[in-house]
C-alpha cells in the first residue's frame, strides 16, 4: 500500500470513530427524553453536528480511499473502524468487552492484517 491509502485509511479510520464517539455522547446528552423536548435538546447539542461532519469528511475520505484500491480490499481494511469503535466505547462509556467480543476483535484484526499485507 502507497502511504497515500494509508494516510487515508487511517484518517478514515479516525472519523468514523469520531462520528461514532460524537453520536453516543449526543443520544445521552439530553436529560429531558419526553417527546419533542428531547429532539430540540439533541438538535441543540454540538456533539451531534460534530458526528454529522466527521461522517461527512469520513465520506470523502472513503471515496478517496475507494479509488485507490480493489472495493474488495477497501471493505475488508474498513473493517477495522469496528476495532476502533469498540475500544474507545470501552475507554470512554465504560462498556463491555466480553470474550465473544474480544474473539471477534481478534479475528477481525488478523483479517485486515493478512488483507494489508495481500
Amino acid at each position: 500500500m502507497s502511504p497515500l491509502v494509508i494516510v487515508l485509511w487511517v484518517s478514515n479510520v479516525c472519523f468514523d470513530t469520531l462520528g461514532q464517539i460524537a453520536f453516543k455522547f449526543a443520544a445521552t446528552a439530553p436529560n429531558n427524553r419526553d417527546g419533542w423536548h428531547y429532539w430540540f435538546d439533541l438538535f441543540r447539542n454540538y456533539w451531534l453536528w460534530i458526528g454529522i461532519g466527521s461522517y461527512l469528511a469520513e465520506f470523502f475520505l472513503w471515496l478517496a480511499f475507494l479509488s485507490l484500491v480493489e472495493l474488495s480490499q477497501g471493505i475488508l481494511l474498513g473493517s477495522i473502524n469496528i476495532i476502533a469503535v469498540m475500544v474507545v466505547g470501552r475507554l470512554l462509556f465504560n462498556e463491555i468487552l466480553t470474550p465473544y467480543r474480544i474473539i471477534g476483535m481478534t479475528l477481525i484484526t488478523a483479517g485486515v492484517i493478512f488483507v494489508g499485507l495481500s
